[in-house]
């Protein structure tokens, strides 16, 4: 048994309670707190609590929406007044990079999420479990997510009734459903249900499918072939349209199943000004460009856009999205790291958490004056510049802006602008 008061929060926002010459890390635990741990685990060469207790809350807390908070990985500082988190995060970035940048708040902290993937396992039908790889919160509500989640939910779970499906079990890696993902368009309405299993449907299964889920603008069943725990699968249509819209400001997106977005369809409008911001010169390209989401703005406000996209399914969507806003942007598929970087006035880059690496140095070789690099991982951001870009680039403004509430990540938006 250990206790004290957590003095500081990990890099990634988990209380640092320190004793005995040792550090624990404590999830759901903030400073100020003054916790009692009775058993720990080692994980990733530290020390995380299993078990704890709060003897006295800190002045940072307020008391969470969601019934799930405290076991449900999704929400770590839930527990936390909003305006802490927000200084908090830009304390962490700093600390990480050593950039002082301000931070945008999102305008929506409840009901901001426009996707969810609720696993569908023997254990229960919901989110994971903080800390335990075969551990599901079954839940009734995600307060972060829609106020249709209830409703979604139970059509899942009368729909398994009817049919008999089995849903997984994570021990034996045997069933038929897998997850089910919804994704809603905050300022269309639109919904998407896809539902991803490993056994094709049955006429009768699809046509019972159709029913329970007869809200969906767009319904997929989507086939996972391989057994990795993530919902991700072949998508067939299965009834309504094929991709739903969302519009951010006078700019409208096509969602696919496997399309990424940004999750925060609320926060998503300041993040594309930030970059708009920091995009000067009319030539602009755009690496990891995924369906256009940067390109496409900036294309609708006369910059001159050409983006590169690894992913052939993600460039068609890219395309797509140019198409439906009336915008000359130009993508094609191709790799970051090989892409010559010719006469751009400005590239901006938002890259996988693993950040750019070998792609920082064609940056570095090349004449472009700016890079706005856009992040949600500040460990690779920091790599990447002072292995690459610091040789080339000086870092002049930077913003973040908080795409996810209640959570220690933070979105970081930096102009590199090239040494004299």
């Amino acid at each position: 048994m250990l206790s004290g008061r957590i003095e500081t929060l990990s890099d990634d926002g988990l209380g640092v309670l320190l004793g005995g010459g040792r550090e624990i890390h404590v999830p759901f635990a903030y400073p100020g707190d003054f916790v009692s741990v009775s058993s720990k685990r080692r994980r990733f060469g530290r020390l995380i609590a299993r078990d704890f207790e709060l003897i006295e809350p800190s002045s940072l807390r307020q008391a969470p929406r969601c019934p799930h908070f405290g076991r449900c990985g999704g929400c770590l500082w839930q527990g936390m007044k909003y305006k802490e988190q927000l200084g908090l995060k830009a304390e962490l970035f700093e600390r990480i990079t050593g950039i002082s940048a301000p931070v945008k708040g999102s305008p929506k902290i409840w009901g901001f999420r426009n996707v969810s993937n609720f696993i569908v396992t023997t254990a229960g039908v919901g989110l994971k479990e903080y800390g335990n790889p075969l551990g599901v919160v079954s839940v009734r509500e995600c307060p972060v997510f829609s106020n249709r989640t209830p409703e979604y939910l139970r059509s899942l779970r009368d729909f398994l009734a009817e049919t008999g499906l089995k849903p997984l079990n994570l021990r034996k890696r045997s069933g038929d459903v897998h997850y089910l993902q919804i994704r809603e368009g905050k300022f269309t309405g639109e919904v998407m249900v896809n539902l991803i299993a490993h056994t094709r449907p049955s006429k009768e299964v699809a046509e019972a499918f159709k029913d329970y889920f007869s809200f969906a603008d767009s319904l997929y069943w989507s086939i996972k072939s391989d057994e990795r725990d993530d919902p991700h699968g072949e998508p067939e249509l299965v009834g309504g349209k094929p991709l739903i819209t969302e519009k951010i400001g006078d700019v409208r997106y096509l969602i696919h199943p496997n399309s990424f977005f940004q999750t925060n369809s609320y926060a998503l409008g300041l993040l594309l000004k930030a970059v708009e911001g920091f995009t000067e010169g009319g030539r602009v390209l755009d690496l990891y460009s995924g369906v256009g989401t940067f390109g496409v703005w900036l294309a609708r406000r006369g910059f001159d856009v050409e983006g590169v996209e690894i992913n052939p399914s993600a460039v068609e969507m890219a395309k797509g999205n140019a198409e439906l806003n009336g915008v000359n942007a130009k993508f094609h598929v191709g790799r970051a790291e090989e892409t010559p970087i010719g006469d751009y006035d400005t590239v901006i880059v938002d890259p996988p958490r693993r950040g750019l690496k070998e792609a920082a140095e064609l940056l570095v070789k090349s004449r472009v004056e700016r890079v706005v690099y856009v992040s949600c991982n500040p460990k690779a951001f920091k790599l990447d510049y002072e292995n690459y870009l610091g040789r080339a680039y000086r870092i002049g403004v930077a913003v973040l802006v908080d795409m996810f509430p209640h959570t220690p990540h933070v979105e970081a938006v930096v102009e590199l602008v090239r040494r004299r």
